[in-house]
């Protein structure tokens, strides 16, 4: 089979499109051929050097993977051959605490997959069966590559972390990117108001059609007095932080009495200062959010379904050291509106 493998990180990153032998699977391993698998900023982490604890060697990226079973092990009863399939971002061992309550994402002996296991940057994958959501036979499974992420990551930031209910306002920074696409919809379809910010003028009018009230253009990030004026000086129920420490200091300016600050994304690292005093005044929640649940992508399924939320993929690339590198460069501009994706 095809796959592309990091050989070694950098900026650019070196990526080669080797033959790699169709993985051997276990008894509750599941293969996978992919159709689609987003590029997700994690993976540019990766690629650039950013982020090296825990990465396989000459690793096989990309967790937003969607396709079709091919075959399973001698003891998967939960899906055949032909069943149309998304995975979470991390295989499970399915009998740990965590694994039993719901919370599998986080699973406790997990290997996150395209990050200490390979991923879905390949013309097949094998994953743990429990990595796996079987899809209706309808679904479209290039489109369905970002039900889990982005679309599960921001459902589970949103609704599950950040409480957010109909009535409330909520601030979603990045909004134009890949998981910002999708929070501004997930908002409107809880019933929120949504303030949508992004540094991206070229990128107002689709946040407007993807359901945000107001579209924050803010090239220089300074959002947090212009929430406050869309929102009377009350501030925002939930703001969404995708972008990290750079953006923290206004999502704080931004947040309103009893307000929950929901952390997803970190492009950058570093540190942030703030007094404990602030939380306390202010009666504040600040709530980290790391993957999804089968349960959250199965609410994701269910929402696209519905009609109520459009996968939003922005460009569409082939399977190639070309196509990952293209990638690569639109995201690291923020050029692209919504996920790219690699089809094999």
């Amino acid at each position: 089979m095809k796959a592309l493998v990091l050989e070694a990180p950098g900026d650019p990153p070196r990526l080669a499109l080797r033959t790699l032998p169709h993985p051997s699977l276990g008894p509750h391993d599941v293969l996978v051929k992919v159709s689609a698998c987003g590029v997700c900023y994690h993976d540019i982490l990766v690629m650039r050097g950013t982020l090296r604890r825990g990465v396989k060697p000459q690793v096989v990226l990309g967790h937003e993977i969607a396709g079709t079973v091919e075959e399973v092990g001698q003891l998967v009863f939960s899906l055949a051959p032909g069943d149309k399939v998304v995975s979470i971002l991390t295989e499970p061992c399915g009998w740990c605490l965590r694994c039993t309550t719901g919370r599998e994402h986080r699973c406790i002996r997990g290997l996150g997959i395209g990050h200490g296991g390979d991923g879905g940057f390949a013309e097949y994958v094998k994953l743990h069966e429990l990595a796996l959501v079987r899809l209706p036979p309808e679904v479209d499974t290039v489109e369905a590559s970002l039900l889990a992420c982005p679309l599960g990551v921001a459902l589970h930031a949103l609704r599950d972390a950040g409480g957010l209910k109909a009535g409330e306002t909520a601030l979603i920074t990045g909004a134009g990117g890949g998981v910002g696409t999708h929070a501004v919809q997930v908002a409107r379809a809880l019933g929120a108001r949504v303030l949508a910010e992004t540094t991206s003028p070229h990128k107002e009018g689709a946040l407007r059609s993807l359901g945000a009230d107001q579209v924050l253009v803010t090239p220089d990030l300074a959002f947090g007095d212009l929430a406050l004026a869309f929102t009377e000086e009350v501030g925002c129920d939930v703001v969404l932080n995708l972008i990290g420490t750079e953006a923290f200091g206004e999502c704080w300016k931004a947040l309103a009495q009893f307000g929950r600050l929901v952390l997803v994304g970190e492009l950058g690292g570093g540190s942030v200062s703030l007094a404990p005093a602030e939380v306390i005044f202010r009666d504040a929640r600040i709530i980290g959010v790391s993957g999804v649940s089968r349960a959250q992508v199965a609410d994701s399924v269910r929402l696209v379904q519905g009609g109520r939320i459009r996968p939003v993929i922005a460009q569409r690339l082939p399977l190639s050291v070309e196509g990952a590198l293209e990638a690569y460069r639109l995201l690291t501009q923020e050029r692209p509106l919504g996920r790219v994706v690699l089809v094999p």
